[in-house]
């Protein structure tokens, strides 16, 4: 921060706000109250929140906590907030906000001018992308999370036999796996996506449907359940009875593109290097798949950045967390996708998710 001449950082998000001060609530899905904290240049986090959060932030660490009642039309906290700032800031100050690729405002438009307005000669500038740099690389205690939410999601999968024949609609699948998942300790499945169909499946973003699977049908699921706060991602693939040539030789190219991406994952390689080593086996006719990225980061957040395509440049370290991710295109343009957590140590890539084997798992 000083030496992008910061005097504070103003966090609006919940993976921000809780990265620093370790509020962790389900609150964040109404999009009614805004919430704040403040980091200052020097001293502790300030938490600008709505009274309603009081007693849950009184559990963390932070101890400045300052709230006004919300919602409130026609002053909601802006005041507050402005006079917190101008308390910490001095005149002539600048007040870091997240602005790049990843990040989002979650205050009204129109509060984030009235703010402008009051903080008078103080500015709200860019954050320098320093909040995501420190989010980029994981604790051993992150990483402790990371890993538990991998194990439950490896558990569920090898049970989905259990919820999965031929002549079971797609959409009881998918609320039998959440079950699953919850049995397993998972605190909560925000993510849930997959498809299904003869030879392969059309993308892996659509709702379930309620038509039901039958035999040579592939089935797909990609989970990213949450324990602690923090996400696993990754998915599995399933032949509802023998798996077709193409389906074994697709899956077996998933597998080894993502093996190559593996070795290819450690420090001083970069986010390019793993796209290329993978791609030059999943897809090494085309530029990339229609997806847009083979992998990506994740952690607090079920997707983070930076991205696996070729034009990213970032240096892997130690610590960072991310999946690795290729496709493979089939005929009538089906695709099927794999899909695994790692994290990068000194010595190269660790598996936190249990590798899937060469073969597609059969049921029935």
């Amino acid at each position: 921060m000083a030496e992008h001449d910061v005097h504070a950082l103003l966090l609006t998000t919940e993976p921000e706000v809780r990265y620093f001060t370790g509020f962790l609530t389900r609150f964040w899905e109404s999009p009614t109250r805004p919430w704040f904290v403040i980091v200052p240049l020097a001293g502790d986090p300030i938490a600008v929140i709505p009274s309603i959060g009081a007693h849950l932030m009184g559990q963390t660490w932070v101890s400045d906590i300052r709230t006004w009642q919300s919602p409130n039309y026609n002053d909601d906290g802006v005041s507050l907030l402005a006079d917190t700032l101008k308390e910490i800031v001095p005149a002539q100050g600048s007040v870091g906000l997240a602005d790049q690729i990843e990040s989002h405002l979650r205050m009204p438009l129109v509060d984030l001018r009235k703010l402008e307005s009051a903080l008078g000669n103080r500015k709200i500038s860019s954050d320098h992308g320093i909040t995501a740099r420190l989010r980029l690389v994981k604790s051993e205690a992150e990483i402790d999370k990371i890993t538990t939410a991998a194990g439950i999601a490896d558990r569920s999968f090898d049970r989905v036999p259990e919820i999965v024949s031929a002549g079971v609609p797609l959409s009881q699948v998918f609320r039998d796996f959440q079950r699953l998942a919850l049995e397993e300790g998972a605190d909560w499945v925000p993510y849930l996506a997959g498809g299904a169909g003869q030879g392969g499946y059309g993308d892996v973003i659509s709702p379930a449907t309620d038509i039901p699977l039958q035999k040579g049908d592939v089935l797909m699921l990609d989970t990213g359940l949450v324990h602690d706060g923090y996400f696993c991602d990754f998915d599995r693939n399933y032949s509802i009875g023998p798996p077709s040539a193409g389906v074994r030789q697709a899956h077996h190219k998933l597998i080894e593109a993502t093996q190559a991406g593996f070795e290819a994952a450690r420090p001083g390689a970069t986010m390019s290097d793993l796209f290329h080593a993978m791609n030059g086996i999943a897809n090494p006719d085309a530029v990339g798949s229609d997806g847009g990225r083979l992998g990506h980061h994740l952690g607090m957040q079920l997707t983070e950045g930076p991205s696996i395509i070729p034009q990213d440049h970032t240096l892997l370290v130690p610590g960072m967390v991310l999946t690795l991710e290729p496709g493979v295109s089939l005929p009538e343009s089906k695709i099927m996708v794999h899909e695994e957590d790692i994290v990068i140590t000194e010595e190269g890539a660790r598996y936190l998710s249990t590798p899937q084997g060469t073969d597609i798992r059969v049921i029935g």
